[in-house]
């Protein structure tokens, strides 16, 4: 069995290594540092480590004016609240001036669990992906995370990278390197396209197993960055399977599958089906109940491949 590792905990470490090589990264929290696990980068750099308490706001506009003095501000929260309440301040001090500030999020999409809708962060790609000048990034599992805080580390401008609340298994081996802006492609095969991003990638790698032993040849891609899209990649794979497949724990408005389906629109028109939330707020339950309720388990995933063959002809 794979190793699980959450993302959020893979970041957390991520950024206590980076710290320790470049003095210019500071890192600031909004009373959560024990869940987003920037605690460990505060013990070891108390005074590179700033707790702005519960003012998300506020939090961004700070990191905003430590990026235009120079340093590498890395702001996190959970994505609801980075996303949600600190929106316009994102948009006026980060974005619309293309200040350097890695907002990192956890707790993103309805694995968050029994926080119920108002903690499940269903929108922020969308939110974040409107915005000119921001990079948006959901790793596939803990060693994706890790490249990705190095890579952002050194893009100059506004990236937001989504982390989540649960342990899911690791799919890279530890020598993957991440590059903002590239897909991978995890597995070739001709019948269909599964597109993912965060844990539904393992989720596509586990219906495509599937599908093969019905004698379905699925070609799985990791789209890790959802903006700036890898275009090329995605119309490559579907101009070689005729549909496509979508996966993502996101509302399908606005995040990868939109990207996708933008995509597509522009250079390579196929069958799409997309797996995700349906115009909805979350709910309470466990992980893997809620997984089952919105309908992005495997199964449901091996459901919309075969829709989406059909459609093809």
């Amino acid at each position: 069995m794979p190793e699980e590792i959450a993302t959020r905990v893979a970041y957390g470490e991520a950024l206590l290594e980076l710290g320790r090589r470049n003095p210019k990264v500071v890192v600031l929290d909004a009373d959560l540092s024990g869940s987003t696990k920037t605690s460990l980068f505060a013990r070891e750099f108390p005074e590179r480590f700033f707790n702005l308490g519960v003012a998300e706001q506020n939090l961004m506009g700070v990191a905003a004016g430590l990026a235009l003095a120079g340093f590498i501000p890395f702001a996190s929260t959970f994505a609801i609240f980075a996303t949600g309440r600190a929106w316009e301040v994102i948009r006026q001090s980060i974005a619309y001036s293309a200040a350097n500030v890695k907002i990192v999020a956890s707790h993103g999409g309805i694995t968050v669990g029994p926080d119920g809708g108002s903690h499940q962060a269903l929108e922020d790609l969308a939110l974040m992906r409107t915005l000119p000048n921001m990079v948006v990034i959901v790793p596939a599992d803990a060693v994706e995370m890790r490249g990705a805080v190095e890579a952002v580390a050194e893009v100059e401008g506004p990236c937001y990278v989504r982390g989540g609340r649960i342990k899911f298994p690791v799919i890279h081996p530890p020598d993957y390197r991440f590059r903002v802006g590239k897909g991978v492609c995890l597995r070739e095969g001709k019948d269909v396209t599964l597109a993912a991003c965060g844990l539904m990638v393992h989720q596509a790698l586990a219906a495509a197993r599937e599908l093969a032993a019905e004698g379905i040849s699925a070609e799985v891609l990791n789209l890790a960055t959802v903006k700036p899209l890898d275009q090329e990649l995605v119309a490559a794979s579907a101009a070689k399977t005729g549909c496509v497949v979508t996966c993502e724990e996101h509302l399908v408005s606005g995040g990868l599958g939109g990207a996708v389906a933008e995509a597509l629109a522009e250079s390579c028109p196929v069958p799409l089906e997309r797996i995700g939330v349906r115009d909805t707020f979350g709910i309470s339950g466990t992980p893997q109940e809620l997984l089952a309720y919105f309908g992005l388990t495997p199964a449901d995933i091996k459901a919309a491949a075969r829709r989406v063959m059909e459609r093809r002809g």
